[in-house]
C-alpha cells in the first residue's frame, strides 16, 4: 500500500494506463511520450486500420439492435467520412491514386463485414463499447479499457464474458497464452468487473479475415481466455504495471525506436528536431 501511495503522490506524466498506451511505451517510448503525455494525435492510420474501425462501428450498431443492412451502411458512412489527411496512403500520393485506394478500402470493408454477418455470433448482450477507468488495489495508476461487448457468459450464467473483434488480413499467430493477448484481456477484466459488479469469466476474441480464404475455410477464428486459468499472469501483469510506472516516474530521456514498423520514422524525426527537450 505504501508503494502505491508513493507512486500516486509522485509527479507522474499520465493519469492512467491502457493496453494501447502500455504497448506503445514498451515498443517506442518517444512515440508514447508524444501521444500519451503531450497528447499529440497526428499519426495517420493505415487503410487497414480504418477498415477495421469501420467494421467495429458496424458491429457496435448491429449488437445494439440495428438490422444488418443498416449497421453495414453506418460502418460505410464512417469510412467515407474519415478525411484523407488521417490516412497513410503510402505511395498513393495523387488524388486519383487516393480515390482508387479509397474504393479498394470500401470493397474490403464490405467484404469483411459480410463475412462476419453471414453467421454472426449470438450473445445475450449487457453492454456495447463499454468504456471505463478504474482503480485496482495494489496498482499505482488506474486502468482504462474499452470492451466491444460485455455478454452473459455461456459457461456461467451468473458471470459475464468480454468479447473483442478484430478484422485482419490474415489470421494471427495469437494463442490464448500469447502475452499481448493476455495483457489486453486483463485490462478489460478489471474494468468490466468494476463496472458490472459481476464475476468475469472469459475473454473471447473473434478474428475475421478480410480476404476470402482460397481453400474455402472459415473466415472467422475464435480465441478464448478463461481467467480462472491465469492466476500467474495476473501477478505478472501487476508487476509489469508497477515497473512501467516506476520507469515513467523518474527523470529520463525518451529515445526513439527507428525499427518500430508503425512509428519509427516519426519518433526519430521528433528526436532529430529535439522537440521533447
Amino acid at each position: 500500500m505504501g508503494y502505491t501511495r508513493r507512486m500516486r503522490d509522485a509527479n507522474l506524466p499520465i493519469k492512467h494506463w491502457s493496453h494501447s498506451s502500455l504497448m506503445t511505451f514498451l515498443r517506442n517510448p518517444l512515440a508514447w511520450y508524444k501521444r500519451y503525455v503531450e497528447e499529440v494525435y497526428d499519426t495517420p492510420s493505415s487503410p487497414s486500420g480504418v477498415v477495421g474501425r469501420a467494421g467495429h462501428v458496424a458491429l457496435q450498431h448491429f449488437y445494439s439492435g440495428i438490422e444488418k443492412n443498416g449497421a453495414v451502411d453506418l460502418g460505410l458512412e464512417y469510412l467515407r467520412n474519415v478525411p484523407d489527411f488521417e490516412i497513410n496512403f503510402g505511395k498513393a500520393r495523387t488524388r486519383a491514386a487516393r480515390k482508387k485506394r479509397r474504393a479498394a478500402m470500401e470493397r474490403e470493408y464490405l467484404q469483411a463485414i459480410s463475412f462476419y454477418l453471414a453467421r454472426p455470433p449470438r450473445h445475450d448482450v449487457f453492454g456495447v463499447e463499454v468504456k471505463g477507468v478504474v482503480e485496482v488495489e495494489g496498482l499505482p495508476l488506474p486502468l482504462k479499457a474499452v470492451s466491444d461487448l460485455v455478454v452473459r457468459s455461456k459457461v456461467d450464467r451468473k458471470a459475464v464474458d468480454i468479447v473483442d473483434h478484430k478484422f485482419v488480413d490474415s489470421f494471427s499467430t495469437l494463442k490464448k497464452d500469447k502475452p499481448i493477448f493476455v495483457i489486453q484481456s486483463i485490462f478489460n477484466y478489471y474494468v468490466v468487473r468494476e463496472l458490472f459488479k459481476k464475476p468475469v469469466k472469459r475473454f473471447i476474441l473473434h478474428e475475421c479475415r478480410k480476404r476470402k480464404n482460397a481453400d474455402g475455410s472459415a473466415q472467422m477464428r475464435r480465441y478464448v481466455i478463461d481467467f480462472a486459468d491465469y492466476k500467474e499472469e495476473f501477478a505478472l501483469f501487476h508487476r509489469l504495471i508497477r515497473d512501467a510506472t516506476a520507469e515513467i516516474s523518474r527523470p529520463r530521456v525518451y529515445l526513439p525506436n527507428p525499427s518500430d514498423m508503425f512509428e519509427g520514422d516519426n519518433s526519430f524525426d521528433i528526436y532529430r528536431l529535439g522537440l521533447t527537450e
